[in-house]
């Protein structure tokens, strides 16, 4: 009698089909997810007093879950749909994305929790889904023999390493490292946003100035495809070398002008302000800009490190990963590329918590209804629950899976 209750809370067959049909499919909802509810849950219900950190700093509990959780996330159902679809190989699926699936599923409620004991548990739990995207770009770049994926290949591998080691260093109370770690872990993702970008930004595009995709009207400057992600891997570097302020800060404002460049790539009429397309470049923009601020704060301006920071992960990558989850989602389900107004209202409701985020770091003495942080995460949060609503019928739906335009 026991095992038809288990029995009835299981997915059934169509549904379960539907949702790991490829990466996207399943991961793009459960990072939404992880996004509105982890942050909202630490700021909002605990105050930031997390049930088991003792001896680490729920800073980089913060850091770690938004981007190796979040933002892994995403990834994670980025890359396994991406890469099958450059190289015009088989997905992954079915049972293997569950368990993906499931190892980063279980490293996030350790990270929930702030569970300090169980830190190598979170540690091989996330390194075996983090290494087995390494692996599989790996295989598809030699079955193939081409290069194209050796950048993905790279910040992937920056990624895993810091991610490694944020964990041991929290574990070892070792904070500066976990601090280092934390910037090698954004400039990998911001690296990764960048080759994203290279490759979305141009179908996309012409597909808004001709839905018809009989012509291609939009040709992207050769010399800004891989910039921003090439300085982003120059900043990586400097950052694990240990290099001056100086030198990291130079790096970082060169990387910043390079995203800033990207913005534009929006100078294509009234249609670059459109939500599909003004996020993109809105994306670079708040990558940069953080950047630049990052940059100019370590050669010995007075602006805001953090606030920098938060500007070109939370702002500039945020707004990224939101964009791919709207766009793809779209794409992959047989929808036309135009974003609903719960779309819409969710972007809005992101760039705004970016902004009461970042506020107080350029203005101390702003007062913020409700504290400096709960409202932000509030707003955060309800941009990826509007997401996952409007999303969540449409990845998970039997109906859609065969409609795909991409």
């Amino acid at each position: 009698m026991s095992v038809l209750p288990a029995m009835r809370m299981l997915p059934s067959p169509d549904l379960a089909k539907a949702m790991s049909a490829e990466g996207l499919r399943l991961m793009f909802p459960l990072a939404a997810l992880h996004a509105a509810l982890w942050p909202f849950l630490w700021v909002v219900v605990w105050s930031l007093d997390l049930p088991f950190a003792v001896t680490s700093l729920p800073s980089h509990w913060h850091a770690q879950e938004m981007l190796v959780g979040s933002f892994g996330g995403a990834l994670l159902g980025f890359l396994t749909s991406a890469l099958p679809e450059w190289t015009d190989t088989r997905r992954v699926s079915g049972r293997t994305l569950f368990l993906l699936a499931g190892l980063w599923a279980l490293a996030r409620i350790l990270g929930l929790l702030a569970l300090e004991n169980a830190w190598i548990i979170g540690l091989i739990f996330d390194q075996a889904w983090i290494l087995f995207l390494l692996a599989y770009a790996l295989r598809l770049s030699w079955t193939n023999k081409s290069t194209d994926l050796l950048g993905f290949i790279l910040f992937v591998t920056a990624f895993a390493a810091a991610a490694a080691m944020l964990r041991i260093a929290m574990a070892l109370k070792l904070y500066d490292l976990s601090e280092s770690a934390i910037r090698i872990l954004g400039f990998a993702l911001l690296g990764l946003l960048g080759l994203a970008l290279a490759r979305i930004t141009v179908p996309v595009t012409n597909l808004i100035l001709d839905p018809t995709e009989k012509t291609s009207p939009y040709r992207p400057h050769p010399g800004r495809i891989h910039l921003s992600a090439g300085l982003a891997m120059l900043v990586i570097l400097a950052e694990a070398a240990t290099l001056s302020d100086a030198v990291r800060g130079y790096l970082m404002i060169a990387a910043g002008a390079a995203f800033l460049d990207r913005v534009a790539e929006g100078f294509v009429g009234r249609e670059g302000l459109s939500f599909e397309l003004g996020g993109l470049w809105l994306s670079s923009a708040l990558a940069g800009t953080g950047l630049l601020v990052c940059g100019l704060s370590l050669i010995g301006l007075p602006l805001p490190w953090l606030g920098g920071l938060h500007l070109a992960l939370m702002g500039g990558l945020g707004l990224g990963v939101l964009q791919v989850l709207s766009i793809a989602g779209l794409l992959h389900t047989g929808q036309p590329l135009r974003f609903s107004k719960t779309t819409r209202m969710a972007i809005l409701l992101l760039v705004l918590s970016v902004l009461l985020r970042v506020l107080p770091e350029f203005a101390p003495s702003l007062f913020l209804p409700i504290g400096a942080y709960s409202l932000t995460s509030a707003l955060f949060s309800l941009s990826f629950l509007l997401w996952a609503k409007a999303y969540i019928p449409l990845l998970w739906s039997p109906e859609t899976v065969d409609q795909e335009r991409c």
